[in-house]
């Protein structure tokens, strides 16, 4: 093979010298029986199915390592602000990752590349009158804070395309003597699509170049550019050359799972495989490949892209909205379809949060015993509960099916709530009736440990949502929900003075007591009083002659 390789090199019947590569690729240690037959991995089965670009069908997700998942996510091209369109990518696939660990028993070994040069980050530099290195580290570093603020979970490791590009020169030359690729006279090189025959094309059908698919691994340096010295002359990486590098530099030849957008499946991702498999000759890098669908504008048929200018800043996003109401707009879509983004679809996942947040608030009234209720039917949410359990894992083991899971805990909401009837104190037996707190608790417990994985707290207060001077508060001492408590304590012993009814002794009438008259205006002021809170967010809730408040976090109305 060495001896066919080098005169391919030097020239020859280069028809007849591929051929005969090719059937020593088919025949040697490295046997590609199928060029685009998936092959299922051996090792340690999740329980849980996804589905696979590889095969574009559902696959059982089988790990290499028992308990382990290595994951490789192409990151960004730190030009310019990262938008709506990447955080909702990357906040799926954390969302994925959360699952696979929490639920899944599975540890995470994530890692991701930063494109730190790149034509964009080049003509970004000239335009701004700095150095390439200065835009990549500016846009890299707000990359990174705006996925904390979205609560994304690092990766393991970041890795810089510049300070790689040493082992991608190595990477290209290896590819280069396994006979799958060539150095022109100009300083560049090409993969060489042929020499892998119906290997290529696993996601799509379909110059100075032995044929036009063939893509560059390295490009000679133009004047004015960033340039690395190599065995072809200066130049600088290609694009795809860098993820398949920088991944092999981390798992080696075997990588569980591949992430990105499914704007990179074509031809980034094919191209990823194609050089990988080129490089460790083996039959199969990456075995799964997960994709995230385009986020639209609604009404528009067009992905949210920078080139487009049709996008929303992840800063200017949280200015409105917060990173718990974006996850559960995530949710309520499959990772892998398309998600409508407009002010109703950000509504409903707000709305949804609300619902939650304002059961848990009940739930806890009642087991503190501040929430007087009929009673209730125990045993029916006790039923409720294990099927919601087992309704949610079913769903999760279903390609992470997050909106039928966040539907079950909806649904189960729904039942604690049909639960939750106040009645009034002067119905309420003198030993307050039977009282079933531990199914409530069992469930705010596992709704809150469920939202807790996909990385939501649904009692947060959101100081974005308020206006200036609440957040203020809010982000001050922390001190506004002890002086709420304080409040509603000393405005439900004022009702409660003023609720108590005249003793018939007084009256000397056979009629139902009534309230004292000089008592009434007291009710009134309370009334008022929670009806002037309720529009900054403090919405307080009367139960009897007791009474719960909540924070709601929601943009007060100022009239403009």
């Amino acid at each position: 093979r060495n001896q066919l390789q080098r005169r391919w090199q030097c020239g020859g019947d280069t028809n007849l010298l591929r051929g005969l590569l090719n059937t020593f690729r088919t025949n040697g240690t490295c046997c590609h029986v199928s060029g685009k037959k998936w092959v299922k991995p051996s090792g340690f089965d999740t329980g849980l199915k996804t589905y696979n670009s590889l095969t574009k069908q559902k696959e059982p997700l089988v790990l290499a390592r028992e308990g382990v998942a290595t994951w490789y996510s192409c990151g960004p091209t730190v030009y310019d602000h990262a938008h709506l369109g990447h955080a909702c990518s990357y906040v799926r696939f954390d969302i994925l990752q959360r699952i696979l660990s929490s639920f899944f028993g599975v540890t995470i070994v994530h890692a991701m590349v930063i494109t730190d040069i790149d034509d964009k980050i080049i003509r970004r530099s000239w335009e701004e009158n700095v150095s390439p290195a200065v835009i990549a580290r500016m846009y890299e570093d707000e990359f990174k804070k705006d996925m904390l603020s979205l609560k994304v979970i690092p990766p393991a490791v970041y890795l810089r395309v510049t300070e790689n590009v040493h082992h991608i020169v190595l990477f290209i030359d290896r590819i280069i003597r396994n006979g799958h690729a060539y150095a022109t006279k100009e300083g560049d090189v090409y993969f060489d699509i042929q020499s892998i025959g119906d290997r290529y094309g696993r996601f799509a059908g379909a110059v100075d170049k032995r044929d036009q698919r063939d893509f560059a691994l390295w490009k000679q340096s133009k004047p004015q550019e960033p340039f690395w010295e190599s065995p072809w002359g200066r130049g600088r990486p290609g694009w795809h050359i860098e993820c398949s590098t920088v991944a092999s530099c981390v798992f080696g030849s075997q990588l569980d799972i591949h992430s990105g957008g499914i704007d990179l499946a074509f031809p980034h991702h094919e191209n990823e495989v194609a050089q990988s498999e080129a490089y460790h000759q083996c039959d199969q890098w990456a075995n799964y490949f997960l994709h995230s669908g385009h986020l639209h504008l609604k009404g528009s048929a067009e992905k949210m892209s920078k080139s487009l200018k049709n996008y929303i800043t992840i800063k200017d996003f949280l200015e409105s909205y917060s990173a718990d109401e974006f996850r559960m707009f995530c949710l309520l879509t499959k990772y892998r379809s398309a998600i409508d983004y407009s002010d109703s679809s950000m509504s409903e996942a707000r709305s949804s949060l609300g619902t939650i947040s304002t059961f848990i608030h009940d739930a806890q009234a009642y087991m503190k015993g501040q929430l007087q209720c009929s009673a209730v039917q125990e045993d029916l949410l006790w039923e409720r509960f294990a099927e919601t359990k087992s309704a949610v894992l079913k769903a999760l083991s279903d390609d992470f099916d997050t909106p039928r899971a966040v539907s079950a805990l909806m649904n189960l909401v729904y039942h604690g709530n049909c639960q939750l009837h106040p009645v009034s104190m002067v119905t309420v037996s003198p030993d307050g009736g039977v009282r079933s707190p531990a199914v409530f608790g069992a469930i705010i417990t596992y709704i809150r440990e469920v939202l807790e994985v996909f990385g939501i707290d649904p009692l947060v207060v959101t100081p974005s949502m308020f206006p200036l001077q609440e957040a203020d508060v809010l982000s001050g001492s922390g001190s506004l929900q002890a002086v709420v408590e304080q409040l509603t304590h000393f405005r439900s012993e004022v009702r409660a003075f003023a609720l108590t009814r005249q003793d018939d002794s007084t009256t000397g009438s056979s009629k139902k007591p009534g309230l004292y008259p000089d008592r009434i205006p007291l009710l009134k002021a309370c009334d008022s009083l929670r009806n002037d809170l309720a529009p900054l967010g403090v919405l307080i809730k009367d139960r009897g002659a007791t009474s719960t408040w909540e924070i709601k976090a929601e943009t007060v109305d100022d009239g403009s």
